[in-house]
């Protein structure tokens, strides 16, 4: 089973950008996301926008808060 690595609307999180990925899950769009190493030390994959995508890079900080969507900080 696909598991939704979309952030809900209420999450909220922030973190460092480890990892940047891309790629066609589905065969038809392009899905962009970024492995992210939590404030906790955990670390997840998120899926972003793609203008958010291009904006970062590796070690840019990453701030989720309820009801925005991912950002850069």
């Amino acid at each position: 089973m696909f598991k939704s690595h979309k952030a809900g609307r209420d999450d909220a999180w922030e973190g460092i950008v480890t990892h940047k990925s891309r790629g066609m899950l589905d065969g038809s769009n392009m899905y962009h996301f970024v492995k992210v190493r939590l404030t906790d030390g955990e670390t997840m994959k998120v899926r972003i926008s793609h203008r958010l995508w291009k904006a970062i890079s590796v070690d840019d900080r990453i701030v989720k808060r309820p009801g925005a969507d991912p950002a850069r900080e």
